[in-house]
């Protein structure tokens, strides 16, 4: 992220970790900002985040996929740490990262801005200009575009909404990142509030 956007944010959202545990889950779509909310939100907390993706694929070969139980395992490991950002659109399995979380945020832009943002990433990723973690081919971006995103708002969402019921109480359904980085503060400020109350004598 650019030096100048995390000034950005450091100026107008001003927390930090203070030494609070930080637990944050976001889920959404392809193209709905979850990459980018979540290395801002890194950068900003100073602490570790998560790509899914990067879990289930074995980046050293083509459509190589780890073992589900190697994916699950490293997925424990991070949930059970102190701070964490995991981010990724796959909810049918993981949910110890949910109940696990301090917030969940469920990025759900309108599907053409999703859409265009895929469209934009694919072709900077093929000119060179922006890191992947793999390949972009058109067949990639075809998926995406004609299955993932056609899809998520008509059956992934609802198995999101519904897996996640349990955890209405710090659920939190938003339609930009600028949304994430609001709430993110809001809450930090409360948090650190009830913490410092609790410590008094």
């Amino acid at each position: 992220m650019p030096s100048w956007t995390c000034r950005i944010i450091r100026r107008f959202c001003g927390f930090s970790t203070g030494g609070i545990p930080i637990r944050i889950r976001i889920i959404g779509g392809c193209g709905s900002g979850k990459s980018y909310i979540a290395r801002a939100l890194s950068d900003q907390y100073g602490i570790p985040h998560y790509e899914t993706d990067n879990m289930v694929w074995d980046r050293s070969a083509a459509a190589r996929r780890y073992p589900e139980e190697e994916r699950d395992a490293r997925l424990r490991g991070i949930a059970a740490s102190a701070s964490w950002i995991i981010e990724g659109v796959h909810h049918r399995w993981g949910a110890e990262s949910f109940a696990a979380a301090d917030v969940i945020y469920i990025l759900n832009p309108p599907k053409w801005r999703r859409n265009w943002r895929t469209i934009r990433r694919f072709a900077r990723t093929r000119l060179g200009l922006e890191r992947a973690n793999y390949r972009q081919t058109w067949g990639n971006l075809r998926v995406m575009l004609l299955e993932w995103n056609r899809d998520f708002d008509a059956k992934a969402l609802p198995e999101i909404m519904k897996l996640t019921e349990p955890f209405a109480g710090k659920r939190v359904i938003v339609r930009s990142s600028a949304a994430i980085l609001q709430h993110a503060a809001q809450w930090y400020a409360a948090t650190a509030r009830e913490t410092a109350e609790k410590e008094q004598p």
